[in-house]
């Protein structure tokens, strides 16, 4: 039987610890924002082609995704807030390595790396936010200005990247995050507590590491490449021994007395349902946001600086909707918040569909608005959900899974999604190549729009502007097609979710912590 949360009430420190843990949330969404404003200028400098471009954008997302489960149970044995002073460190020094990078290759594998420290970053501090916040109503609200946090990185991070890239190196754009680590360990120690579960034994299953990446690496570089190039035996082969691996891994866990990951936390709908709702949503908005921000600098023509200033609106519209998710949901109830937000996610990208036919800056941002408006109190819910299933001494792992599954899907996206805007930039690009055009320069051109604006100025007379008008007519129509695809899937997951969440109670009417333990034990 359902009954009322009476857990304690959090007081000052715990807001004050919160305000510490929006710094790694800040960081992060810095580094993702600058990266893609970055995305044209660093890959000139470095040479960077097609691919390595997806890689130097994949790597960090794929390590992320690879490694969350093993951090988040980490950080449950060995202390959250002792985790997350560890990547905090590793970050701020990868930062600096990726910075000053000198080839393509180079820069992946400082990606990787900083990949890897976020990894410990993440799931500390959502699992943290569980233990400080223990009132449903408290958690739901310090889980939305954690996710406004993140937004406003988002916003600040093109602002502040754009200006950076105006007057030096792409590579100080990287070093943004190192202040930002400097500051969380000095005040880090001193304001937030320490916490780690007197159920696990400390120690962890080496074993169930290798089986989770062997899982996670090949599935994903299979799908990234049969997105990119089509069906092929490599990439087919990967994605089944990934399969392979997972179906060894859960047996694993089922058999061990303290698991890497406790599968028993599937059992909760809520749980099982908001981690689905955050994998598909990362992997649209990924692919989408990508070549929505490639869209206004190669198509409509806008500055680095320029873009982040466009782009801000849409970060303040999903802070607004973060910061509104638990009121709504008290109201109305979780599931038609988060239904209805999907569909207003969907209207968005259905404008930015036309966006790419149409084109203008007014007609992209009313589209972005519009998506990350539906999108901040969809995704500030799911979030709360995970935590509130959860027990609090399994925060840690169910924390790494929500934000592997975010992680992933923003991966995948990239991966998919963007693959999938590279093919069809390619096949209309060689359906509507210009008359006269000579092959060397047309194969250079279909690599990628980048690679049109370079190649154009050294074609004679008009054919320089007409291989750049096809190109960039090209890369609308793959981004109208993908925008539709997402705007269509979300629609899908708004269905879904009324339906398959319809009986979740708004927060402050949930199971106590005893309740969860039973239920996950």
């Amino acid at each position: 039987m359902k009954t009322t949360q009476t857990n304690p009430r959090a007081g000052r420190r715990e807001w004050l610890g919160l305000a510490v843990l929006a710094l790694p949330t800040l960081l992060q969404s810095l580094d993702i924002s600058v990266l893609y404003l970055a995305l044209p200028t660093l890959s000139a400098d470095l040479g960077a082609n097609g691919t390595q471009q997806l890689w130097i954008l994949d790597s960090y997302g794929f390590m992320i995704a690879g490694f969350l489960v093993t951090m988040g149970s980490l950080g449950d044995r060995i202390g959250r807030r002792r985790l997350l002073l560890v990547g905090a460190a590793a970050f701020g020094v990868a930062s600096v390595v990726a910075a000053f990078a000198t080839g393509p290759v180079t820069l992946i594998l400082a990606r990787a790396l900083l990949g890897l420290a976020a990894a410990t970053l993440m799931p500390s501090t959502l699992a943290l936010i569980s233990t400080m916040f223990r009132d449903a109503t408290q958690r739901g609200l310090a889980v939305a200005v954690w996710m406004s946090c993140f937004m406003a990185g988002t916003a600040i991070g093109p602002v502040v990247g754009g200006a950076l890239l105006e007057h030096f190196w792409w590579g100080s754009a990287f070093l943004l995050g190192v202040p930002v680590m400097v500051l969380l360990l000095a005040v880090g120690p001193v304001l937030l507590p320490e916490h780690r579960s007197d159920g696990h034994s400390g120690r962890i299953d080496l074993a169930s590491v290798a089986l989770s990446l062997a899982t996670v690496l090949p599935v994903v570089y299979g799908i990234k490449e049969l997105a990119r190039d089509g069906v092929a035996a490599v990439p087919v082969l990967a994605v089944v021994v990934g399969a392979g691996f997972g179906v060894a891994f859960v047996r694993r866990q089922n058999r061990l007395a303290d698991p890497l990951l406790d599968l028993a936390l599937f059992r909760r709908r809520e749980f099982t349902a908001a981690l689905a709702i955050g994998l598909v949503a990362g992997a649209v908005m990924g692919g989408t946001v990508l070549l929505v921000t490639q869209y206004l600098q190669q198509v409509l023509g806008l500055s680095p600086l320029h873009t982040g200033l466009v782009e801000v609106p849409q970060a303040v519209a999903m802070t607004i909707g973060s910061l509104t998710a638990a009121r709504l949901a008290g109201r109305f109830g979780p599931a038609q918040v988060m239904a209805g937000g999907l569909v207003l996610a969907a209207a968005g990208l259905a404008v930015l569909a036309v966006a790419g036919q149409s084109g203008g800056v007014s007609v992209t941002v009313l589209g972005l608005v519009l998506t990350h408006a539906g999108l901040g109190p969809t995704m500030a819910l799911t979030i709360g959900m995970v935590l509130g299933a959860a027990p609090e001494r399994k925060a840690g792992a169910a924390s790494a899974l929500s934000e592997t599954g975010g992680e992933l899907g923003i991966a995948m996206g990239v991966a998919v999604l963007g693959s999938l805007g590279v093919a069809l930039y390619r096949a209309q690009l060689a359906g509507g190549m210009p008359a006269g055009v000579p092959a060397e320069a047309a194969d250079a051109a279909r690599e990628s729009l980048a690679a049109a604006q370079k190649v154009a100025p050294t074609l004679p007379g008009h054919l320089g502007a007409d291989l750049l008008a096809a190109a960039q007519q090209a890369f609308g129509n793959g981004l109208t097609v993908t925008a539709g695809l997402g705007a269509a899937l979300f629609v899908g997951l708004a269905v879904l979710t009324a339906r398959r969440l319809r009986s979740v109670a708004p927060a402050g009417h949930e199971e106590p912590a005893e309740e969860r333990e039973l239920v996950a034990a």
